[in-house]
């Protein structure tokens, strides 16, 4: 990792990032979810039917990193805060 090699970066300084992911995640998941609805309001016409979800798979995996990378700078704070 890119934190065991430098002195100046640490796991800490990913925490701004975290929100911001969740975030950019959960309106992947909405966007792919209307585009989904709007191709079977159209009967297909429109189009979008793929792409919507796989913008909902990749929101859903967006989402899902960022409660996991959460949840590593949690126990990494707990992990340090005892050290």
């Amino acid at each position: 990792m890119l934190a065991e090699e430098l002195d100046s970066v640490e796991l800490g300084d990913a925490i701004p990032a975290i929100p911001l992911a969740a975030v950019a995640g959960a309106a992947a998941f909405v966007m792919g979810t209307r585009a989904r609805r709007r191709s079977e309001f159209t009967l297909g016409r429109v189009g979008g039917s793929r792409t919507g979800s796989i913008g909902r798979w990749l929101g859903g995996l967006g989402v899902y990193l960022a409660v996991t990378a959460a949840l590593a700078i949690g126990f990494y704070g707990l992990l340090t805060l005892f050290d």
